[in-house]
């Protein structure tokens, strides 16, 4: 050991030298579960709005407009994984769930022939109501003079024509399947309208993982601020402190997201076996996140409400009461050319619109049925995991990251500026080098 060694360790004032690992390391905690706070709450944005704000971050630089808050044209914050759940949703459709194949191989796993009987079952006891509601509308007088027996067997031969016509359109919903559902608008205005299921993503199978990294920003903390101390009480120099507080700070951060997402694939880097917290429990998250998508976004209730209220709700209509209009006629049986004829054309062919269209409302009934869809959803959540499951462990690091990686700067930001503050604060206490 050199003189110039030993005379250094003989004037270090150990008290104060330790004390600057311990603050780096109560820094480095602070950072990182604060850090976690700022991803994730709130999930609605709390602040004010300001008129015009929207329109002026439009000139400022990209990384500045995505800040939440500014983004939603106001002076305050959103979390930066609720503020991003539409950009996770459409990852998440291009990694995993596009794999499950076509809208319409995915509509077979659904078991078309099970909701047709679903419908049927559910359907078949409100024809009366249906008939005699429409009848009532669009001809009272014809349907009031027609005798009980009449109207019983309207509707014995609507029901009888019911499995038939039900088959039919659960076929022609399959074979045009690929037009009237698009997954990815399902899934990214499903994710932008309830953000709380992207943090629950996270929370679900990772609350153990984000907790360890908190802890970790500590242990990151103390050990980065052993060359802190001794380059302070080397060189004496009160800027010393506060400017490398920042780098402590901004690597304490960059540690806590590597250490969550990288490697994605077990690697040894100086003999240490080391793999990402996230992706090494790839499996256990695959079950978690199918969970939330089979039971809370791509559920057969929101299937049916974008089938018929969606961008292609129209065509989906249509298609239906196209299918539904033949059962009409036949019910109507030999007699139809009489009614015609008594009614006009015209008016026949609008009390046939009016129960097709009616129909089209309670085809779709099953599709809203809670017990029905849960049933259905274990296809959905098998689906969806094993599809997870076998994603590349890089592009399943990409789909969870998704709604993190354009505003990580800002976590690291906000660790430097906290490394800087707690850099002030031990040199406002301790003074420079102890002295």
């Amino acid at each position: 050991m050199t003189d110039a060694v030993v005379g250094w360790l003989g004037e270090v004032n150990w008290w104060v030298f330790w004390s600057i690992p311990v603050f780096t390391a109560v820094v480095g905690w602070l950072i990182n579960w604060t850090g976690l706070v700022m991803l994730f709450s709130p999930v609605r944005f709390h602040g004010v709005r300001v008129p015009g704000l929207r329109e002026l971050t439009g000139v400022l630089p990209r990384q500045a407009q995505e800040v939440p808050g500014l983004m939603q044209g106001g002076i305050g914050w959103q979390g930066i994984i609720p503020a991003r759940a539409a950009k996770m949703g459409s990852i998440a459709v291009d990694k995993a769930i596009s794999k499950l194949g076509t809208p319409a191989e995915f509509y077979q796993n659904l078991e078309p022939d099970r909701i047709a009987e679903h419908i049927v079952e559910l359907f078949s006891p409100e024809l009366p109501d249906l008939i005699d509601e429409v009848m009532r509308s669009e001809h009272p007088s014809l349907w009031r003079d027609l005798p009980p027996a009449g109207r019983r067997a309207v509707v014995a031969r609507v029901r009888e024509q019911l499995p038939g016509v039900v088959h039919t359109i659960t076929t022609e919903i399959g074979n045009h399947i690929d037009q009237l559902l698009d997954p990815k608008i399902m899934v990214i205005e499903h994710f932008r309208e309830n953000p709380a299921l992207v943090v629950r993503i996270f929370r679900d199978f990772g609350q153990r993982e984000l907790n360890l990294m908190v802890w970790f920003g500590g242990i990151f903390g103390f050990l980065l601020g052993i060359p802190v101390a001794v380059v302070d009480h080397t060189f004496h120099q009160w800027w010393l402190l506060p400017v490398m507080g920042v780098v402590v700070g901004w690597v304490t951060n960059a540690l806590g997201m590597w250490l969550i997402f990288e490697p994605p694939e077990p690697r040894r880097i100086l003999g240490v076996r080391v793999h990402g917290l996230f992706p090494r429990r790839q499996r256990e998250a695959a079950e978690v996140y199918a969970g939330i998508i089979a039971d809370d976004v791509i559920t057969l209730e929101n299937i049916g409400d974008f089938l018929l209220n969606g961008p292609r709700g129209d065509r989906t209509r249509q298609m239906l009461a196209v299918a539904l209009g033949p059962a009409i006629d036949q019910a109507a049986g030999v007699v139809r050319p009489a009614v015609k004829v008594a009614l006009g054309r015209g008016r026949y062919e609008s009390i046939r619109r009016a129960i097709a269209r009616e129909g089209v409302e309670h085809t779709l009934t099953p599709f809203r049925d809670q017990d029905f869809s849960r049933e259905q959803a274990a296809k959905i959540r098998t689906l969806v995991a094993r599809r997870t499951q076998e994603l590349p462990p890089r592009d399943f690091v990409e789909m969870m990251r998704a709604a993190i990686k354009e505003d990580e700067w800002m976590l690291y930001a906000h660790g430097a500026i906290m490394g800087f503050g707690g850099g002030v604060l031990h040199l406002w206490i301790f003074g420079v080098g102890g002295g």
